[in-house]
């Protein structure tokens, strides 16, 4: 294991970055960039605010923003002081969003007013309508009972909010919170606190949230950069959300380890980001294969200088001589929100030998796997199909508000709900999910999370959502669907409803219309999920259609 040498929390780690790296830029996003020194600096004068405002160890500060700047100012400010952070999901819509927060207990939200078409403020008041009816920013409402304050980054808020200028304009007159309080305060931050709550989708329609600490977050950053070719001169760009473990700390984390530069986008948009990677010189470009496929597709790609990329997986903008001979033959890398990001690891830059085809890397250094029987838990031997299980240093502390008795077993595995085996190396194949996950583009969907929304639909009998394969993006999110008698529905209107109720990325890419009979429902009356997948799997690609 490869942990850092010196006291594993956040503060004195971006004291630390701040010293060895200083004037070198950290993050970029629409032109606005940040040095690791300004990091530091920015989010001081923040935490001093928040403090200032009785915000600390215990508090809950929620983060909804985009990767960049703004993010990471915000995490370092919060973290920094021992809160316990709760970052945001973007995509997620009022009902999703209102979730979270009243689960997490969130008191302190620190927010952009809108982001993509999105008005954040507008989808606050959805997840709690009384807050239009106050005048001022104390927030006592019954809807988010622990929301006491909200804080803005723009020129203007509602009654119920403050802008970021007005929070810190506010704090600077207590004059007792200055540098040298700061520092009091951060010496109270130990590595065994707990830092963030990060929520994902769960094996239930409700999202779940893994608890990691200071030490935990510093740790498996630093570690995971040891099958990492990084540099302090390399520029990264990587769109997985900050929101998300592998944006935290594979990226975000993991990066200012090594003092490189990262280099963020609102949305991927093919040219554009074509343009981006070009004018920052980017060295290492990381993505889902569906980028390489568009970028490469765009008419200005042949123009476009990407002489400065070295390495990553959109392997059609590498030089040649980086690219694998066949993608099969690069080794993947498993993780989940639980673990803090990959559990399971190799170097990705290189071809692997042919009986390691389709491998995912043996564990982290640190972590243990034990394959399952999925009925009994009893370990299985090298070679049988059963469920990963995982137990280590980057294991979250547990779920937040569940008993520990629920999550782990009696030895301290995490039974992760992933199918795959061990080979007598200890590399690890991951086959499936055991259970109704779908993971599309990099992102987990509960299929049940959506049904609940399509059975709430009047046209709508009953409706089943599974996950089909997908070349570019893993598995396509797609829905069958059974009408009331005498009820129409077209897809396009069916989709923009769902718009409004869930995330992009959770509404089916496909709906297949069928009558009752035409499906695979078992003898108790319950749908084959499997039988399902393989049906709608055969129906192929192409628009959502009735069968």
């Amino acid at each position: 294991m490869a942990f850092p040498d010196y006291e594993p929390t956040i503060p004195t780690f971006l004291h630390h970055v701040s010293e060895e790296f200083g004037d070198s830029p950290l993050v970029v996003l629409n032109g606005e960039r940040i040095t690791y020194r300004d990091s530091e600096r920015k989010s001081a004068k923040l935490a001093q605010s928040l403090l200032a405002a009785g915000i600390g160890k215990g508090s809950r500060v929620g983060i909804l923003m985009p990767n960049g700047p703004d993010f990471a100012v915000a995490f370092f400010a919060a973290s920094r002081i021992g809160a316990l952070v709760v970052p945001i999901n973007t995509f997620f819509k009022a009902p999703e969003m209102a979730y979270v927060l009243r689960h997490a207990d969130v008191d302190t939200l620190l927010m952009w007013p809108e982001l993509l078409g999105n008005d954040y403020v507008e989808r606050l008041e959805q997840c709690a309508p009384s807050l239009a009816k106050l005048d001022t920013p104390e927030i006592f409402v019954p809807e988010l009972p622990y929301i006491r304050r909200v804080v803005i980054w723009g020129n203007s808020s509602p009654a119920w909010a403050q802008t970021l200028e007005t929070f810190e304009a506010e704090s600077s007159q207590n004059g007792t919170v200055d540098e040298t309080f700061l520092e009091i305060v951060e010496a109270c931050v130990s590595p065994a606190d707990a830092a963030t709550v990060i929520y994902s989708s769960g094996s239930t329609a409700d999202p779940k949230g893994a608890v990691h600490t200071q030490g935990t977050l510093m740790r498996h950053s630093f570690n995971l950069n040891s099958f990492r070719d990084l540099q302090p001169s390399d520029r990264v760009f990587s769109p997985m959300p900050f929101f998300w473990v592998g944006g935290l700390v594979f990226t975000l984390l993991s990066t200012m380890h090594t003092g490189a530069f990262m280099i963020c986008e609102e949305a991927f948009e093919a040219g554009e980001t074509l343009a981006l990677l070009e004018g920052e010189r980017a060295t290492i470009v990381a993505g889902w294969p569906h980028y390489t496929s568009a970028m490469v597709d765009h008419p200005t790609f042949a123009q476009r200088d990407l002489s400065s990329v070295r390495k990553g997986n959109l392997y059609e903008l590498l030089p040649e001589e980086a690219r694998p001979t066949d993608p099969e033959l690069r080794s993947n890398s498993l993780g989940m929100t639980e673990t803090c990001g990959p559990h399971s690891i190799d170097q990705m830059d290189y071809d692997l030998p042919e009986h390691l085809r389709g491998s995912f890397g043996p564990g982290v250094p640190g972590l243990e796997h034990m394959i399952a029987d999925p009925e009994t838990g009893d370990p299985l031997p090298v070679g049988e199909y059963g469920e990963i299980c995982v137990r280590g240093y980057s294991l979250m502390q547990g779920l937040y508000k569940r008993e520990r008795e629920e999550t782990f077993d009696a030895n301290g595995f995490y039974h992760t709900g992933d199918g795959g085996y061990l080979n007598d190396e200890g590399h690890l194949f991951f086959k499936a999910r055991l259970g109704e996950m779908v993971k599309t583009a990099g992102a987990n969907v509960t299929p049940r999370e959506i049904e609940i929304v399509l059975d709430s639909y009047p046209e709508i009998q009953g409706a089943y959502v599974v996950g089909v394969p997908d070349p570019n993006r893993g598995q396509n999110v797609v829905a069958a669907l059974i009408l009331n008698q005498g009820e129409t529905l077209d897809a396009e209107s069916l989709r923009k409803r769902l718009k409004n109720e869930l995330a992009a990325y959770k509404v089916p890419r496909q709906f297949f219309f069928f009558e009752k009979e035409s499906l695979p429902f078992t003898d108790s009356g319950k749908i084959d999920k499997r039988k399902l997948t393989q049906l709608l799997t055969e129906q192929g690609s192409g628009e959502s259609q009735s069968v």
